[in-house]
């Protein structure tokens, strides 16, 4: 069965870096694109980033320039990499496939 598991969350002080990472099983990953979501309290669920499975990336205006998504098909995993964070960053991050959806990362961003 379909399996994503996000890890690579936690807290940063404003202006820090860190680096998602989710962990697929379960379909063949090379051939699917894969997003990444946030849902913040309170907030609606957003969708941060897309890569096709020919990389082709994609970005919501709220992190363009600071947030880049990759994939390594050799390890099924898909990355989130977030630079330049901001309080406002600060939700659950899931990783997902279509209908399916990760455990979810709490990134929390406060000094």
């Amino acid at each position: 069965q379909v399996q994503l598991v996000e890890s690579g969350g936690g807290l940063v002080q404003p202006g820090g870096s860190l680096r998602l990472s989710c962990a697929a099983s379960g379909f063949i990953f090379s051939i699917y694109a894969m997003d990444w979501y946030r849902q913040a309290p309170g907030k609606r669920r957003e969708l941060v980033a897309t890569i096709t499975n020919g990389g082709i990336t994609n970005y919501a205006d709220s992190v363009k320039g600071r947030f880049t998504i990759s994939r390594d098909n050799a390890k099924n995993t898909v990355y989130l990499q977030m630079n330049s964070l901001k309080p406002e960053d600060t939700a659950v991050y899931y990783c997902t496939k279509g209908n399916y959806w990760g455990q979810g990362t709490q990134v929390t961003v406060s000094s």
